[in-house]
């Protein structure tokens, strides 16, 4: 019997895993995950388990500091997912089979000093360092500022892209416009790829906190609406660029944050194409529902007054601003617990001596 998760993968959708965590990629690869990611709250929860306390006392013992140490293990746990889907990289053909690594998120934390240019150059020079060497490997860059300006010369360079903490159409098409000016400056175009990360449920948790005249047809729609519609000019832009690589969307922030959701609304509601990156959790919760079978849906939009009433009483332009406020913090305050952690073990495991 056909699995819900090998359904989903049936209706043309790339599943991946929304952890680095070994022994979930290896349980996820049987559900049919193709591809993975990584950020500092996945990476401090494996540091939390106490399953790689020698190897971070011995990073320690080398006089690595707290920074290094939580750089080294980054890389190391994204190199183990790179290597579990490294088959399907080679069978796609370079379609798939990727793990997304992302930048140093302090360079957008509240305390950073850098102007727009030198953040983009800092993002440009980290870009190209954790991108050398390897195939599968996505770097992650946040749709703010300082990361949208140095898109178009890390797409230049040659460097796989996973574009991050994107709400809206002009985030999207800034970013999108601008790998591709890059993209034109390489000699190839051969193994161009990029990917388009579009929140989702936080959307829904917004307007149900600043939107409330939104009808019940409407609220808990905005986020899956927009995703689609942003889709759907993806693959209008791309469609005659005569590209060997498809360059996709990533429909993140697919776990409910509501109760009453079932835990299939976003994952069932975006079925058919591109790429899911679904939290362990939300993927746990669809193989336990029987019978579970899912269908191509993600180019089908709700009524035209659900549609006009969105436009109508959302406005995107606040909506980023405030999400993108909230975003950079859950971006930023990761990375400094990540280094807090890594600053208790060291205590810990030198008490251990």
């Amino acid at each position: 019997m056909t699995s819900p998760l090998e359904s989903l993968v049936a209706t043309g959708t790339k599943l991946w895993l929304d952890s680095v965590d070994p022994d979930l990629v290896r349980i996820n690869r049987q559900y049919g995950a193709t591809g993975a990611t990584s950020n500092p709250i996945i990476i401090s929860d494996l540091l939390k388990s106490g399953r790689f306390d020698d190897e971070l006392k011995s990073l320690m013992e080398q006089g690595q500091t707290d920074d290094d140490v939580a750089w080294h293990m980054t890389d190391r746990l994204v190199r183990q997912a790179q290597a579990a889907f490294a088959s399907v990289y080679a069978d796609s053909n370079g379609d798939d089979g990727y793990v997304s690594f992302e930048l140093d998120p302090l360079l957008e934390d509240a305390s950073c000093k850098l102007s727009i240019e030198e953040k983009a150059k800092k993002y440009v020079e980290l870009g190209t360092t954790w991108a050398a060497g390897h195939s599968n490997r996505m770097i992650k860059v946040p749709a703010t500022p300082g990361g949208l300006a140095a898109l178009e010369d890390l797409a230049a360079a040659g460097v796989t892209l996973n574009v991050t903490l994107l709400f809206t159409a002009r985030q999207y098409q800034a970013a999108r416009d601008a790998i591709w000016r890059g993209a034109q400056r390489r000699k190839s175009l051969d193994h161009f790829k990029s990917v388009y990360s579009i929140f989702i449920s936080r959307i829904d948790v917004y307007t149900k906190q600043h939107v409330a005249t939104l009808t019940p047809a409407a609220q808990g729609l905005v986020g899956i609406v927009n995703a689609k519609r942003l889709w759907q000019d993806n693959n209008q832009f791309w469609q005659d660029k005569g590209l060997r690589l498809k360059q996709e969307f990533i429909f993140a922030s697919t776990g409910t944050k509501d109760p009453s959701d079932s835990p299939d609304k976003y994952v069932a509601a975006l079925a058919g194409s591109d790429i899911q990156t679904n939290p362990p959790a939300t993927n746990d919760a669809i193989q336990k529902m029987p019978g579970k079978t899912f269908s191509r849906t993600v180019d089908q939009l709700p009524a035209k007054n659900v549609l006009d009433e969105i436009d109508q009483k959302v406005d995107f332009a606040k909506l980023e601003q405030v999400l993108m406020d909230e975003g950079l913090r859950k971006f930023a305050d990761p990375q400094k617990a990540l280094l807090a952690l890594i600053a208790e073990k060291r205590k810990a495991l030198g008490e251990k001596k």
